[in-house]
């Protein structure tokens, strides 16, 4: 009956936003560290919405938090139950499984979400920490050297008491010595924790205070004696108990070598002249601290540090220093963006070209597309935007995968909307939809779909314009984005108001600058290539279109801020007037 059809939607959107209103309960919790309660909320979603691989990838990260990784493993296994390739059930998988120690597998899926999703930085330092515990376990062979010195007595004798015990089992007597004393049981030895207390206090935290009170109680005879059954029973379940804790102290050592290894605390001690000694390895590490450095936002601490090494590797040969070129590059490159980032366009673009240059000159693949991205990016942020299309051509051939494509298409059709250039916009924003569609990217799909149909509002085609904000609008619902939602009905009702009104091509630029520069949306690829070598060939970073880069959007703001400055001056002389 119509009635009863009411209802069943009725408590079916009761439902979902029942489910919502919990899954947002969960996230707040998580993100003031209240892992219980969240996992609560996560809990009562799904028993509203069985399977939702969201809630479960967030539950486990929660179960891991509070130190339950059997429990984290399960959630994240039943996230991937109906989608093998979901990148965070994998992730999670991973994590949790290293957590339990089993180190190879999680290597395994750490490889497995890194094939999928090259560009993220959690994957490979996922492999990077699984490869060093395997290698802390296990140990390396060339490490070890058996030496044949000292008092080899010992097993001289051993191998003759095996021989005559052998030959005396092969005799038909069985005579023994009268009184001779049977074999007695051999003792448990007491545990022993291996390394200083110290290193112990850090690697088992909390937990230190329990092996000192079983350290204690183990020194007490009158109850750990061997009197009585209940003293040994009591002496056995106290070594229990620090041999739990030392086998957890090795677990944390493993995972954190720095505490377990001498060599590590030597190489944090290191002085300029053992650095002087070891170039590579400190250039290296100022690399990764170059980088760093610009992730926070530390643009002016980050271009000295790269200044000074610099200095350092024009200083070097190629003999002296294995991969000089590509490091230079590296370098060329991090001084570019920090000077991109504090404004200076043109010491940024002298950076980038240096780059470029000895990319070319040196054959560097990698090295060549960073630096024309970069490039790119300046001659936008400048409002060059031809030359930022030229630069950006060039480097569509070396996109290595659909979503690189996504963002270069975009950022040229919006390079070509800024020009009034609506027709190669248009063709742009398509192919950049067809690369957002193999990626499966959502976000991208939206920047292009937008891109799209403003670009055919402004070349007069009204209707297929309606059709792109209509897909538009379906992508922004399917990501839950209210903000870019609500901007695209209102450009769709304008567009459906001039259709009817029979107008032009005359677009409405606030509804454009509504869509085009909503908080968040779109960013833009950064690859980031870096030296490589036999020992660190995954040094190559690449962030996704939705990374830190800033979009073409952003880069016309200060000529949208004239053009608002001189409309405004405009108006104050006709009020004067």
């Amino acid at each position: 009956m119509p009635g009863e059809t009411g209802d069943g939607e009725f408590q079916n959107g009761r439902r979902s936003r029942n489910v919502e209103t919990l899954r947002d309960e969960g996230e707040y919790f998580v993100h003031v560290k209240q892992f219980q309660k969240a996992i609560e909320s996560f809990t009562k979603a799904l028993e509203m919405s069985t399977g939702d691989k969201n809630c479960l990838v967030t539950r486990s990260k929660c179960w891991l938090q509070l130190g339950n990784a059997e429990n984290a493993l399960t959630d994240a296994e039943e996230a991937l139950r109906e989608d093998k390739d979901f990148i965070r059930g994998l992730y999670q998988k991973a994590e949790a499984l290293y957590q339990l120690g089993d180190f190879e597998t999680a290597l395994v899926f750490f490889h497995r979400g890194h094939k999928l999703r090259p560009e993220l930085q959690e994957l490979r330092m996922g492999i990077q920490k699984s490869e060093e515990a395997i290698n802390n376990s296990i140990g390396v062979p060339e490490s070890v050297k058996l030496q044949a010195s000292g008092d080899l007595s010992y097993f001289f004798k051993h191998e003759e008491a095996v021989f005559l015990q052998s030959k005396a089992k092969q005799s038909k007597g069985t005579y023994q010595k009268p009184g001779a004393k049977k074999e007695t049981k051999k003792e448990r030895e007491r545990p022993k924790s291996g390394g200083d207390s110290k290193t112990i206090k850090q690697l088992l935290g909390e937990l230190y205070g329990d092996k000192e009170y079983l350290e204690k109680l183990m020194k007490d005879k009158s109850l750990t004696g061997e009197k009585s059954p209940m003293e040994r029973d009591i002496k056995h379940k106290v070594y229990d108990g620090l041999e739990y804790l030392n086998s957890r102290a090795d677990f944390w050592r493993q995972q954190k070598p720095m505490y377990a290894r001498k060599r590590d605390k030597e190489k944090s001690r290191r002085s300029a002249k053992q650095q002087s000694r070891d170039p590579r390895s400190y250039i290296l590490r100022s690399l990764d601290e170059i980088e760093e450095d610009q992730s926070e936002g530390k643009y002016e601490q980050s271009l000295k540090k790269a200044q000074k090494v610099l200095k350092q590797v024009e200083g070097m040969s190629s003999d002296e220093l294995q991969n000089r070129a590509e490091i230079m590059a590296t370098l060329y490159s991090s001084i570019g963006n920090a000077y991109l980032e504090m404004n200076n366009f043109n010491r940024s673009m002298e950076y980038h070209e240096r780059d470029l240059e000895l990319s070319r000159e040196h054959d560097l693949e990698d090295a060549k597309s960073r630096a024309l991205d970069n490039l790119g990016r300046v001659y936008a942020r400048k409002g060059s935007f031809q030359k930022a299309i030229d630069v950006w051509c060039e480097k569509i051939p070396m996109s290595k995968s659909p979503l690189e494509s996504a963002w270069l298409f975009h950022e040229i059709g919006r390079c070509h909307l800024e020009l009034n250039q609506y027709v190669d916009a248009r063709d742009n924003g398509r192919k950049a939809l067809e690369a957002a569609k193999e990626a499966e990217d959502d976000t991208w799909k939206l920047h292009a779909s937008v891109l799209v149909a403003q670009s055919e509002v402004k070349n007069g085609e009204l209707q297929a314009a309606a059709s792109s904000f209509e897909e538009s609008l379906q992508i922004a619902k399917d990501l839950e984005d209210n903000v870019a939602e609500q901007a695209i009905k209102k450009a769709l009702d304008e567009v459906n108001g001039k259709i009817v009104r029979g107008e032009g091509d005359d677009e409405d630029e606030d509804t454009d600058k509504k869509i085009e520069q909503r908080p968040g949306t779109a960013g833009s690829a950064k690859i980031e290539s870096r030296p490589g070598s036999t020992e660190r060939e995954s040094r190559s970073t690449k962030k996704t279109p939705s990374s830190d880069r800033k979009s073409s959007r952003e880069y016309t703001d200060s000529s949208e801020e004239e053009q608002k400055t001189e409309e405004t001056k405009e108006k104050e002389q006709e009020v004067a007037e």
